[in-house]
This record gives structure tokens, C-alpha cells and sequence, in this order.
């Protein structure tokens, strides 16, 4: 069944992310860069001098395996970061491909 992985990170660990996709085998995604948001842990990233930061999204349409990986991954990744903001999701998929 395949699933739909979604990664969000704050835009100063952009090399940290792809690092996780590739790790996982995941070599084929989609970006929106420069999102806005708001975290219990990470706080506010509003890109402006008030609330500095951009957050990023990485979707990923994979499956089941390689999505517990990517979470599995996240997890290290945030232990190792600390407070740095870092998330992911795993959700359903059906659609066309």
C-alpha cells in the first residue's frame, strides 16, 4: 500500500533532511520551500525580523517500508538536533500515478 510521507523542518537543516531521504531510499520527492508555521517546540517561523525562519516540506509518495524508515530516521535526527524544529508524517495515498 503506498503512503504518503511528509517531512517539515526548519530551512537551517535542509542538508540534515535530503540527508534522511536519501538514507532512506527515497530519491524522488516534492519541495515547497519557504513555508510558514507554528510549533509547540520549534516556536514561530514567520521569515520576518519578528519571527525569523522559514520551515521547508518534503512530500514523498512511498511505500510502507521505506515510510517507517523515514520515521525511524526523523527520530534520530531530532535526538541528535535537540530543539531544532523537525517533524514527519506518514499518511494514506491513493490517487493516480
Amino acid at each position: 500500500m503506498l503512503k504518503m510521507a511528509m517531512l517539515v523542518y526548519n530551512e537551517a537543516i535542509e542538508s540534515e533532511a535530503m540527508e534522511v531521504l536519501e538514507n532512506c531510499g527515497m530519491k524522488n520527492y516534492t519541495k515547497i520551500a519557504g513555508s510558514f508555521g507554528r510549533g509547540s517546540a520549534s516556536g514561530t517561523h514567520l521569515g520576518n525580523d519578528i519571527w525569523p525562519g522559514r520551515n521547508n516540506i518534503l512530500y514523498v509518495a512511498c511505500d510502507e517500508q521505506q515510510a517507517a524508515q523515514m520515521l525511524s530516521c526523523v527520530k534520530e535526527l531530532k535526538e541528535r538536533l535537540g530543539k531544532e524544529g523537525v517533524k514527519a508524517f506518514v499518511l494514506p495515498l491513493e490517487g493516480l500515478t
